[in-house]
């Protein structure tokens, strides 16, 4: 099944806008960003190097712990974080895979805008430089089992423009953000998900 958890008041504050490296703009994004929402394109880079099958959707998040993330193309799927429970539904395949947020988030990408503000609980973080004109924070997470080697995110003038996922099999996930939208209103309907009628559902629990 594809799957990718991934695997994020008003505008930014001036102190925001001027910081001098992505750790800082991720603490003072985090600090300032109760909710948000952008569009991304998505790429696989294999070990070998070769480039893997794109795809492209939107994302929304509610600090902390409840996101919908959406792939539109090629192919349609629906990621959904309520809060207590992980939503995973394949409309091709008319499947949906539950599993409990305590399993899902935490260590997790998503963890890094989704999550909580106490990153360094499960994560070691630390400035990654400057590069494409974007300061890149890198996250290695602490816990062996996480499913990944590390997380990068590249940030410009306080917002998350770029993210890089390695798993543990040399496989990058490329994500790029266009149009990240701070503090916008949601509704925690935005973060409900009722399996379809019919629909197969793996995990634990059929409705939320």
């Amino acid at each position: 099944m594809r799957f990718l958890v991934l695997p994020l008041a008003a505008f930014l504050l001036s102190s925001a806008a001027h910081a001098s490296n992505a750790l800082d703009q991720l603490h003072q994004f985090l600090e300032g960003s109760k909710t948000a929402k952008a569009s991304f394109s998505q790429s696989v880079i294999y070990k070998n190097g070769k480039e893997g099958q794109k795809a492209a959707g939107t994302m929304i998040f509610l600090r902390p712990g409840k996101f919908r993330w959406s792939y539109e193309k090629p192919y349609n799927q629906l990621i959904v974080g309520d809060g207590s429970k992980l939503w995973s539904y394949d409309k091709e395949l008319n499947q949906v895979v539950v599993k409990p947020m305590s399993q899902a988030l935490g260590s997790s990408p998503a963890a890094l805008l989704a999550g909580d503000n106490a990153l360094e609980k499960n994560f070691d973080l630390k400035d990654g430089g400057e590069n494409g004109g974007l300061a890149w924070l890198d996250a290695t997470p602490k816990n062996n089992e996480a499913g990944f080697e590390r997380v990068r995110i590249g940030f410009k003038n306080g917002l998350p423009q770029a993210m890089e996922v390695r798993d543990n099999f040399g496989q990058t996930t490329v994500l790029q953000f266009v149009g990240f939208e701070r503090n916008v209103a949601v509704t925690n309907e935005t973060f409900r998900f009722v399996p379809p009628k019919g629909a197969d559902v793996i995990g634990e629990g059929g409705t939320p």
